[in-house]
């Protein structure tokens, strides 16, 4: 019997996350507190720039943003939201969706592996993906657990089950 395996990738949907900010930006346009100080959210490019006039209410519009993500079904940790920083007579923040798993992640992802799951299961590093193999189904579903519960900084998908 061969291998059976399965793939950890981190990625985002691509279209939930623009349904997110269309309704993050529908909230800011109609919100009391928002109004005429400035504040907008929209792509720049790969980016996700918000502005406003304070750094309160750029914040406030980071959160507006998060809750939208998180209404979506999107981890925060697919989110890499900066500092505020002042520009001009406004604050901004720039937000950008991490894809695909660095090589320190990864690295990390299979050191817990190998540390901490069953015996029998091999990992391998894969570009931005990592993946996971074994002869046991049941090994890679305890594997999958494993992950779920480990407390990484990306968020991390299963795909190529087989």
């Amino acid at each position: 019997m061969a291998d059976s395996s399965f793939d950890v990738v981190s990625k985002v949907d691509k279209m939930e996350t623009d349904n997110a900010l269309n309704q993050a930006i529908k909230e800011v346009e109609q919100r009391y507190d928002f109004k005429n100080v400035g504040a907008s959210i929209e792509w720049s490019g790969e980016k996700i720039l918000m502005k406003a006039n304070s750094e309160e209410r750029v914040k406030a519009i980071l959160e507006v943003f998060e809750a939208k993500l998180i209404k979506r079904g999107i981890s925060l940790r697919s989110l890499d939201a900066g500092d505020p920083f002042p520009s001009g007579k406004e604050f901004r923040i720039e937000a950008k969706m991490k894809e695909g798993i660095d090589q320190e992640n990864a690295k990390k992802v299979t050191k817990l592996i190998r540390d901490e799951g069953p015996k029998s299961v091999k990992s391998q590093i894969q570009g931005d993906e990592v993946r996971v193999s074994s002869k046991s189904r049941d090994d890679l579903q305890a594997t999958m657990a494993l992950l779920k519960g480990a407390d990484l900084p990306v968020a991390l998908q299963f795909v190529n089950f087989r």
